[in-house]
């Protein structure tokens, strides 16, 4: 008989930690789910401004927030969020880059790079730099994310210093690799692969993160040399931070066969050199547009949420006044027809799109190129693209949007004019009719199967096609 009690007060207590576990589990099994699995960073391609094009080393913070609200006023809404201040930020005279050894620097009691005062005075609170801190706050005001640019390493003279690691027992000389320099940047020397390695990158995002940045783009690590250990480092440090950042890595030209390891490691990352307002690129250095055909359509197949294949800046508009490569401020080099391949290349091949131009003196000419709703619609929302072909001064390419709707773009690259008359077929599109609108000027054109156009030198025709 006790037996037989002790049994059923077991199989009672089993069914009621049975019911508890339906009752109860299930909530905290979708928590534990929801905490495990993070939304993807970047799923789109960033949207921005970058002070590079237009300001090099020099921009100042009146000038950065002059941007910013030109980009919350008339960009934000097509999608234009970040704001980024690139190189240069913690120098004091940033006009004697070309006199390295003349150069001053605004540094922190544990080595790291902070905001000049004189240039950027929302830094300094009640007599201590508290860095960008004030700045990012106000960005966030404006509903705009807030960004800065970095040379990757530690300052050198902060490695002189033998400065105390912030967070560690570590001083810099530890974590400091002072063979490895930046070929062309004199600032900063490389990082060693050690514990006090991480501990500077540590200390350094955690800064970052105090102060609310939410983009960082690191120059010298994604070629010339390629840094795979640092970018690791800084992934790591991003991750303790407990601040997500987009990570852009700089400069080009990324090596395709590293697909997959910059795939694991960062949102962006430069597939050329820096593009500048030409054409053609005089040199290896800078690249032009037409340059950036061939760069597109090797990394197309790897763009997807989360990681995007950078083309690199917008170099439009009004790129003054002091721009870094070129003949000093001016309006953009390209044409018209230029610009508007530009933006169709990028777009087609799911680009971020960071713009390089003056916001506060942007025309209305660039602000139709920048707010095309099908180009951003394309952008942002295509599911895949690709060149489909290339013959000649001709290049064309196709990309799947949600709805089953694709978009065909045509571009002569050549001197002189060509006719394209192609059934869509030919593009690896499905056989049968479309309806087809102009992507630029939002014509409706004659439902057809066939891509016929006259396309002038320089130029691109970009079609959407619908099958209902």
């Amino acid at each position: 008989m006790a037996s037989y009690f002790r049994r059923h007060l077991d199989n009672t207590f089993t069914l009621i930690l049975i019911a508890f576990m339906v009752l109860c589990l299930p909530g905290t099994i979708a928590a534990q789910r929801s905490d495990s699995v993070k939304e993807t960073l970047a799923p789109t391609p960033p949207m921005g401004w970058n002070s590079w094009d237009s300001y090099g080393l020099r921009i100042n913070e009146q000038q950065f927030r002059d941007n910013a609200k030109a980009l919350r006023d008339r960009l934000r809404q097509y999608g234009y969020i970040y704001a980024v201040i690139d190189e240069g930020w913690y120098m004091s005279n940033p006009e004697d880059r070309p006199k390295p050894e003349l150069l001053k620097y605004a540094i922190d009691e544990n080595g790291r790079f902070i905001p000049v005062p004189a240039r950027f005075p929302s830094a300094v609170d009640r007599g201590k730099n508290v860095g960008f801190q004030p700045l990012a706050e106000w960005v966030h005001g404006e509903g705009l994310k807030f960004g800065v640019h970095i040379i990757r390493g530690i300052p050198r003279e902060s490695v002189n210093l033998n400065s105390p690691i912030e967070g560690s027992s570590f001083h810099l000389q530890d974590a400091a690799d002072q063979t490895d320099a930046c070929p062309w940047d004199p600032t900063s020397w490389g990082v060693k692969d050690n514990a006090a390695g991480q501990a500077w990158y540590d200390s350094l995002l955690r800064q970052y993160a105090k102060w609310g940045v939410d983009f960082i783009k690191v120059d010298c690590i994604a070629d010339h040399p390629y840094k795979p250990s640092e970018i690791r480092q800084i992934k790591l440090a991003i991750e303790r931070s407990g601040r997500e950042m987009v990570l852009s890595l700089s400069p080009g030209p990324t090596a395709i066969e590293r697909h997959a390891e910059v795939a694991e490691l960062a949102q962006m990352w430069r597939i050329s050199e820096d593009v500048w307002d030409l054409w053609v690129g005089t040199s290896s250095f800078p690249s032009g547009i037409r340059d950036q055909f061939e760069n597109a359509a090797r990394w197309a197949q790897y763009a997807k949420p989360g990681n995007w294949p950078d083309a690199d800046m917008l170099p439009i508009g009004e790129l003054r006044p002091w721009p870094d490569i070129g003949p000093g401020a001016r309006h953009t080099r390209l044409t018209a027809t230029e610009q508007q391949t530009l933006l169709s290349l990028w777009a087609m091949s799911r680009s971020p799109l960071i713009v390089g131009a003056n916001l506060t003196l942007l025309d209305d000419a660039t602000l139709r190129l920048l707010s095309n709703a099908e180009m951003l619609n394309i952008d942002q929302r295509a599911i895949s693209s690709r060149q489909v072909l290339r013959d000649g001064d001709l290049i064309v390419w196709t990309a799947d949007l949600p709805d089953r709707k694709i978009a065909a773009a045509a571009f002569n690259i050549g001197e002189k004019s060509l006719t394209i008359d192609c059934s869509l077929s030919d593009f690896g599109l499905p056989a049968g009719s479309y309806e087809i609108k102009n992507a630029w000027t939002g014509e409706s054109l004659k439902p057809g199967s066939r891509f016929t156009a006259q396309i002038e030198p320089h130029a691109s025709i970009v079609l959407m096609l619908d099958s209902k």
